[in-house]
């Protein structure tokens, strides 16, 4: 016949709660190992400060350009003629080495922002010069046009736009 009584559950004593605190004590203590570690991965103010700027389009004329700094590398923002939209938009994608059409690369059709480094070596181009009136590389040849695609020369690829929104009708912010 079955024992008629349940098991009796232990009551716990000092050694269950020396157990229990130990494990505690030795938890906190880990992390507050941990956590310095982990902070310190955390990108600096200075750091943060870079990820993104705001640049005021207010004075740059129609044909001009700007040169800013972004990340540590120059980003040219260039106001764009209409005759340099229409020659940009003119251009078949398939013609191109790296092909993009003009919409894509642009928020507001006359402005134009992008990283002024070639994508070949890195150098920095020349602005408003070269054999599309765009940008010239001296250092290799690279030619970029009116919308900073890849037109002639060693670079691979066309310069890169970098992320950006218009925060207001003559504000944009970069990054």
């Amino acid at each position: 016949m079955a024992d008629a009584h349940p098991p009796v559950a232990e009551e716990p004593n000092r050694r269950d709660f020396l157990y229990l605190a130990t494990g505690a004590f030795a938890a906190v203590g880990a992390a507050n190992i941990v956590w310095p570690l982990i902070d310190q991965m955390n990108p600096d103010a200075s750091v943060k400060a870079l990820s993104s700027i705001e640049v005021d389009l207010a004075a740059i004329e129609s044909g001009q350009s700007i040169t800013v700094t972004w990340r540590g590398k120059p980003v040219f923002i260039r106001r764009r003629t209409e005759a340099e939209v229409s020659d940009a938009r003119s251009v078949a994608a398939a013609e191109l080495p790296d092909p993009e059409v003009d919409a894509d690369r642009v928020i507001k059709d006359e402005w134009l922002i992008m990283v002024g480094i070639c994508t070949h070596l890195g150098c920095v181009p020349l602005g408003q010069s070269g054999d599309f009136n765009g940008w010239f590389c001296p250092c290799h040849g690279s030619h970029y046009d009116t919308s900073g695609r890849i037109r002639k020369g060693p670079a691979p690829k066309n310069l890169e736009i970098p992320p950006y929104d218009f925060v207001g009708d003559t504000r944009i912010k970069i990054g």
